[in-house]
């Protein structure tokens, strides 16, 4: 279903394949969407993807954590989706690899739709044009992000950003 609808999804543990290496798993992406990619354009993808030092020959196990999280980003855009869903990016990542992940959506978000879950409020306020808060399932808020944050309109949001709970 996901592929019908055009959606690109990167799961906070990603979902890439470990016998296979950069290149070969950017490739098999592109192919489950009936799409192609050149070497050429793997090259591209790993530039996009700030990761001009890779060939795309690499191993996954010889990447970073921050590193194979970009592969995974990249593995879901290669499918060319209009909307890119992206689960706890950065919640196993250290602080400078979370920065380059976040430099990395404001540029995506320039030509995809993005949808970011997350329980870092902090990430939330830096990179997020506008903000669901959820509790227990329910909607509690939705609104442009410095709005949500300096004067939310409802208590439990506020008490959730101000951390009297959560």
């Amino acid at each position: 279903r996901v592929r019908r609808f055009q959606i690109g999804y990167v799961f906070q543990a990603h979902q890439l394949i470990e016998h296979l290496n950069v290149s070969e798993n950017l490739h098999l992406s592109a192919r489950l969407a009936s799409q192609s990619l050149s070497d050429e354009e793997i090259s591209q993808w790993l530039e996009r993807m700030q990761l001009k030092g890779l060939s795309g020959k690499e191993k996954l196990d010889t990447l970073s954590g921050g590193q194979r999280q970009r592969v995974a980003i990249a593995a879901a855009l290669v499918k060319r989706p209009v909307l890119l869903i992206l689960d706890e990016p950065t919640s196993a990542l250290d602080p400078i690899a979370t920065s380059k992940i976040e430099d990395l959506m404001e540029e995506l978000k320039k030509d995809y739709t993005i949808v970011i879950v997350t329980h870092s409020m902090q990430q939330a306020s830096r990179i997020s044009d506008e903000t669901a808060f959820f509790l227990l399932g329910e909607v509690v808020e939705y609104n442009q992000t410095s709005k949500l944050f300096q004067q939310p309109d409802d208590k439990r949001t506020e008490d959730y950003i101000t951390g009297r709970f959560g």
